[in-house]
């Protein structure tokens, strides 16, 4: 198509999207949001799962965290895969894994089958997002990057909202079985399209596979993302049985590092954190994730602690959050192709800390909800003007054969990111016995992001 949108203000014409892609975008989306929706619709049913299997909830706790695990140990290998294989062929492979576990997984028997069949959905939902991000950008033209990230996000901001809402009524009004029955017919469904949709004749890039990188970077993302969920779960980091896969895992990534920054093939190229564009997006990525993920297990702990509501009542008061950002977040991408990054990110930063702010302040057993709504919802406006257009920033100066292994660094920091902020909010919560300083001290992990952000490019991508 030769179309183009009404020049910007002091901008090049932006070529319209082409059909095609926009399909590519639908399936890929498709498929992503499954994956999303099941790292928080499973969180509102451990308490039926550990009745159901008559097993502790430390035991049940193992269908999230082995997940999880699972994401982190099969994200590594994406990169070569799609180089090897081809995106089509590992995307259709990863979405087959996901909906084989999610039917097994509703058909459990016992707990020790449901955690197997977690980390079988886990190590095909891994793969997912990071080729889905690989299909649409090498798609796009690379004035709609800002735009396709914004397509690429939806499931990242609807599904922690749908997850835990759905997640209560499947448990509620039918049975804990349908979290994961309803993954099948959607991933039939995505599988029958991408099949149609996705086309197969995409650049191989036939290199070895980096066995030492990746005996090094999967164990050692394992072990870590491990040491950090248990130490939060626990409230501290003081026990062997944390500073051991801590330390271990710490280890392997470094020797992964050192080793990656000089083989001619590493799994994960991470001299593309050299590059202004991608290195200050990451850096500004990082803190803000962190807070951001921090807060989705703080704000719904709030809501049921401390107002002693249900876990369908907390998801439905976090819903307006989740609309704002998936709402901001079409525009700012869309504005994110015309206009210098960090004149969007900017802003969004102070937005969000400003309503995660408000909520913290205002966090009472007696605070009226429409006044704490509305902060979150103040929030999620600033999230929705930042995430995107920060990884769209990130990838808007990768070559074809680089997108690859930026979508997979990205996928992986961003774990990492998660991770660590949810750690830390529990370990804070624990220590500081309350709700309103461990928000204070999220706001300013988000007001860390700031210092790179005034970084991002100046320039706008069309190059004015």
């Amino acid at each position: 198509m030769s179309a183009t949108l009404p020049k910007g203000t002091g901008s090049a014409p932006v070529p319209a999207i082409p059909r095609h892609v926009l399909a590519v975008a639908g399936v890929v989306v498709l498929g992503s949001f499954m994956t999303v929706l099941d790292m928080t619709i499973v969180n509102v049913a451990l308490d039926h799962l550990s009745r159901a299997f008559d097993a502790p909830l430390s035991v049940v706790q193992w269908t999230v965290t082995g997940y999880s695990l699972a994401l982190a140990t099969v994200i590594p290998v994406t990169a070569w895969a799609v180089g090897r294989y081809g995106a089509k062929r590992v995307f259709l492979t990863a979405v087959t894994l996901f909906t084989l576990g999610s039917g097994l997984t509703g058909l459990a028997w016992n707990a020790g089958s449901l955690i197997t069949f977690r980390v079988l959905q886990g190590l095909g939902g891994g793969m997912i997002v990071p080729v889905a991000m690989t299909v649409v950008l090498r798609a796009a033209p690379p004035e709609r990057k800002g735009t396709m990230m914004g397509i690429l996000g939806i499931p990242v901001l609807i599904g922690p909202m749908a997850g835990p809402i759905l997640g209560g009524v499947f448990t509620d009004a039918l049975s804990w079985r349908w979290i994961f029955f309803v993954n099948v017919p959607v991933g039939a469904l995505t599988l029958l399209l991408g099949a149609r949709v996705l086309r197969g004749d995409d650049e191989r890039i036939h290199r070895p596979l980096d066995l030492p990188g990746l005996l090094t970077l999967s164990p050692g993302l394992a072990a870590l993302l491990y040491g950090l969920t248990l130490g939060g779960e626990r409230g501290t980091f003081a026990g062997a049985d944390v500073v051991v896969p801590l330390v271990a895992g710490t280890a392997l990534v470094a020797a992964f590092a050192i080793r990656a920054l000089r083989a001619a093939h590493p799994l994960l190229d991470l001299r593309l954190l050299r590059r202004a564009s991608f290195g200050r997006a990451v850096a500004t990525m990082v803190p803000f994730s962190a807070a951001y993920f921090g807060s989705m297990i703080l704000v719904p702990l709030y809501w049921q602690q401390g107002r002693g509501l249900s876990a369908t009542e907390s998801g439905l008061l976090m819903a307006p959050q989740f609309l704002f950002s998936g709402t901001v977040m079409q525009f700012s991408s869309r504005i994110s192709d015309r206009v210098a990054t960090r004149a969007i990110v900017v802003p969004g930063i102070l937005v969000a800390a400003a309503g995660f702010c408000a909520f913290a302040v205002q966090a009472g057993a007696d605070t009226p909800y429409w006044r704490l709504v509305a902060s979150l919802a103040v929030m999620g406006t600033g999230v929705g003007m930042t995430n995107m257009p920060v990884m769209a920033a990130a990838t808007r100066g990768l070559a074809d054969g680089e997108v690859a292994a930026g979508s997979t660094a990205l996928n992986i920091i961003l774990q990492i990111a998660a991770s660590v902020g949810t750690a830390l909010t529990a370990l804070l919560l624990t220590a500081t016995d309350g709700f309103r300083t461990t928000l204070l001290c999220g706001v300013g992990l988000m007001a860390l992001a700031l210092p790179m952000a005034v970084r991002l490019p100046s320039l706008s991508p069309s190059g004015d």
